[in-house]
């Protein structure tokens, strides 16, 4: 414990000693903006390599640290909880106080964070470590998010907004496939290694390239975000909405915690299959973000009525296939399928949400993407300690969990909207 402890003082000391060297808010160049534009792109898939990359090294982190597969899935849980947190509160920092040198020292201590997990054989300072990186991956995301909105408007500024969730879906596609191989080569330590190398060269990237883009900070109110927070939880479509956002990424989740167990232990696959598997999963995910592009036009009530009730049916399908036929194809066929329409779903929903207080945009921004991180780590970690990762059957009963409760809170959207 010696070690963790000093490695938690030193990512502290780091972190201080940075901020007081770059507290004069260094302006971005001009001849440096398109860099630090491809590099603020470079960064919005953290979070989803931050969770995917050692999906498939799962089992074999919970026999190396001697601790059972539900103490390792709660690493994913605890960084999506701290996530979620720190989307709901960074927002309103970062419009008073900066976002250059927040981001920078958040990326600074993910980097030592990712070396101290690495380093580490204790699994509840492996959690300690998680809460920190979601906490400022959270920042680091939203700074990069901002960087935009400060720096391009009208057209300009929409197209890359439209560029968010095709770049974000890269994570959840490539981190997978890598850490299968990383495993395969070396072990579970190795996936966070390659994050705090990949986390140490964007710090010296950034230090060189990027600068402050906030033109003009505000005084940070604590009542008005608490009033504006409070008029938003009280709007029923805000909230069930979310709710079924929240939904459509746990599908997504609960393979990441049980897909690797099922593909490794229950088909006595190796890690690199189940990294393909993920890869495969995830571009089903990217296919439902283009589809939803595709169909922005078409009335939003029909879009979201016929994709979650064809979500339905092919988790109903995919529960008597997998009792019938215990197979791994026909497993990651419907999984596929079901992660299209959960990608297509949270693509269109999660906009919506985002744009329903064009007002208070940047509160909106943070309070829906906290809330359905906070709502997927309580989702995600519930059902997977209801229904263990043992086999198909188990995975099709947790996406009935979802597309159930997804169901439930479209019908209370409608009932609210009909009163």
């Amino acid at each position: 414990m010696a070690l963790e402890l000093f490695l938690t003082y030193i990512i502290l000391h780091m972190a201080s000693i940075i901020a007081n060297f770059i507290s004069s808010r260094k302006k971005v160049k001009k001849q440096y903006r398109d860099i630090s534009k491809i590099l603020a792109f470079s960064l919005l898939p953290l979070s989803g390599f931050t969770t995917d990359i050692y999906v498939p090294s799962l089992p074999d982190m919970a026999a190396a640290l001697h601790t059972g597969n539900l103490q390792v899935q709660l690493t994913l849980t605890l960084f999506l909880v701290s996530y979620g947190v720190g989307q709901l509160l960074i927002g309103g920092i970062m419009d008073s106080y900066g976002r250059y040198w927040i981001s920078l020292v958040s990326l600074i201590i993910y980097a030592l964070s990712s070396l101290a997990i690495a380093l580490s054989n204790n699994i509840y300072f492996i959690d300690v470590m998680r809460v920190i990186q979601g906490l400022t991956v959270s920042a680091i995301i939203i700074g990069k998010r901002a960087f935009f909105v400060d720096l391009y408007t009208g057209e300009k500024l929409r197209h890359y907004l439209s560029l968010f969730s095709i770049i974000w879906s890269l994570g959840p596609i490539l981190a997978p496939f890598i850490g299968g191989y990383l495993q395969m080569a070396f072990n579970w330590s190795a996936n966070f290694y390659v994050l705090a190398i990949t986390a140490t060269i964007m710090v010296v990237l950034e230090l060189i390239f990027s600068g402050e883009t906030l033109k003009k900070p505000k005084v940070f109110d604590l009542s008005k975000v608490t009033k504006a927070y409070g008029s938003m939880l009280r709007s029923p479509p805000f909230t069930f909405g979310v709710l079924i956002v929240g939904t459509a990424y746990s599908i997504t989740m609960i393979y990441n915690m049980t897909g690797p167990f099922i593909i490794e232990h229950h088909f006595g696959l190796s890690a690199v299959t189940a990294g393909y598997a993920s890869l495969v999963l995830g571009f089903a995910w990217l296919c439902g973000g283009l589809a939803g592009r595709i169909t922005r036009e078409m009335p939003f009530r029909s879009k979201l009525t016929w994709s979650n009730n064809l979500q339905l049916l092919l988790v109903t399908f995919m529960i008597f296939t997998t009792v019938l036929l215990d197979n791994s194809y026909f497993l990651l066929c419907f999984a596929f399928l079901i992660q299209v329409c959960a990608g297509y779903i949270f693509n269109n929903l999660l906009t919506h949400c985002m744009g329903m207080f064009p007002e208070n945009a940047g509160i909106a921004i943070g309070l829906a993407g906290g809330l359905n991180l906070i709502t997927v780590s309580i989702l995600s970690y519930g059902v997977v300690e209801l229904l263990p990762a043992r086999d198909g059957l188990n995975l099709g009963l947790s996406y009935l969990v979802f597309a159930a409760i997804s169901l439930m809170a479209r019908w209370c959207i409608k009932d609210n909207r009909n009163k």
